[in-house]
């Protein structure tokens, strides 16, 4: 039986970055960075005002204080965006707003708030330490830092900083296109009439979501019935037009698992069982034309699980990011549970705050545990907790790892 470790690095090794496209700032949110963004001169690229006031020369104020103001004549207004470059002297001030250039000579600005708004003269009521509200050029970035590392993910933080730049497009990884299928003839569609031995397609619907959460792009296929002309000829049309296959269904030892008796006589393919529960049928590997393929389980919390383990981190990869997996942290059990699988296994689960120091509990999201059938209760799920290999009993009190995956 593989070992968990070893399918998730099978999975990774068939997958690589995707290649580089530019886009606009404007388009680049939900992209990740494919080269370094270094800032092509110093941020800000000169000192400036971080308030509205008076750019001033210490020297000038050092005695003022309420009730004992120093005048000054006033020789220049500088609104933001100002090229003007006045120079101060001694008993001069220029009147400023919060981002135009400060001008030679002066070494503070002091707030609006502190003086008497004057236009002509103003008076000052509090002195000035040096430097006090001025944003010095560099402050941010020197020229040739780097802004933003190459696997990046540009949220609205990161487009900000790559315009602050000067960035008006942005090398990016493009998007996977992750086709996604499910196989079975007991499948229809949600909202058509079933007949007794027939269920509701959820897997496909479960994929092509967990595929956009990923930030890819869904192909969903739908569905397929257990047949393998048809398997094949959807198969072939897919290969080479998308980037990865996800299938359902089909891939255990049943007699009709079309999805393994389709694709096992293939070479790169291999229908493997891991050490995990639910998701120990696992099939892997690359059809003639080249494009991956994850053969996931039918149940659907078994896809659930797999695609968390073993698709998400690839399609992560696929977009060039370096970190692949969800943090982690270690939680408290709140209720027990038995695991007589041997495996590896991976619970469903709801996070609590516990009082009073809000360390987080975790609590099965359905009585059913991880039972692979369970569909329902995974409306409920927050979390995946993780019980290491030959753990029979969970008990409360007991600590696991965890991962969230509702965020």
């Amino acid at each position: 039986m593989r070992q968990i470790d070893e399918h998730r690095r099978e999975a990774l090794a068939l997958v690589s970055a995707m290649p580089v496209i530019s886009v606009s700032i404007e388009d680049a949110d939900g992209y990740v960075l494919a080269s370094d963004v270094l800032a092509p001169s110093a941020l800000p690229r000169w000192d400036n005002s971080a308030m509205d006031g008076y750019a001033v020369r210490c020297a000038d104020v050092g005695e003022a204080a309420p009730g004992a103001p120093v005048n000054l004549r006033v020789l220049a207004d500088l609104p933001a965006g100002s090229d003007a470059q006045p120079t101060l002297i001694a008993g001069t001030a220029a009147r400023i707003m919060t981002g135009a250039v400060v001008p030679a000579g002066a070494d503070a600005v002091v707030p609006v708030e502190n003086t008497d708004g004057g236009r002509g003269v103003v008076q000052i009521n509090r002195a000035a330490r040096l430097g006090d509200h001025i944003r010095t050029a560099g402050g941010d970035a020197r020229q040739g830092d780097v802004v933003l590392a190459a696997g990046t993910l540009l949220g609205p933080a990161q487009v900000a900083a790559a315009a602050a730049a000067g960035c008006g497009t942005l090398p990016v990884h493009r998007r996977p296109r992750v086709a996604v299928l499910s196989t079975g003839s007991e499948l229809v569609a949600p909202g058509d009439e079933l007949r007794l031995g027939q269920i509701p397609d959820s897997n496909s619907y479960l994929l092509a979501a967990a595929v956009r959460a990923a930030g890819c792009e869904a192909v969903r296929v739908g569905l397929v019935k257990d047949d393998p002309a048809s398997l094949r000829s959807v198969l072939a049309e897919l290969d080479g037009a998308v980037e990865v296959i996800l299938t359902s269904g089909g891939v255990s030892k049943g007699a009709y698992d079309v999805v393994k008796e389709v694709l096992a006589p293939q070479r790169g393919m291999a229908f493997v069982e891991v050490a995990m529960q639910p998701g120990k049928p696992q099939g892997l590997g690359r059809l003639t034309g080249g494009t991956p393929v994850f053969a996931l389980p039918g149940n659907p919390v078994s896809v659930f699980v797999s695609f968390e383990v073993f698709v998400r981190p690839a399609l992560l990869l696929m977009r060039g990011l370096v970190e692949l997996d969800r943090p982690e942290i270690s939680a408290e059990v709140a209720d027990g549970w038995r695991n007589l699988t041997g495996r590896t296994q991976y619970m469903p689960v709801r996070f609590e705050d516990k009082d009073p120091g809000m360390e987080q509990l975790i609590r099965r999201a359905g009585p059913g545990g991880s039972q692979s059938h369970l569909v329902a209760a995974l409306a409920g799920v927050q979390g995946l907790a993780v019980v290491p290999q030959g753990t029979i009993e969970v008990r409360p009190g007991d600590r696991l790892r965890a991962t969230r995956v509702d965020r």
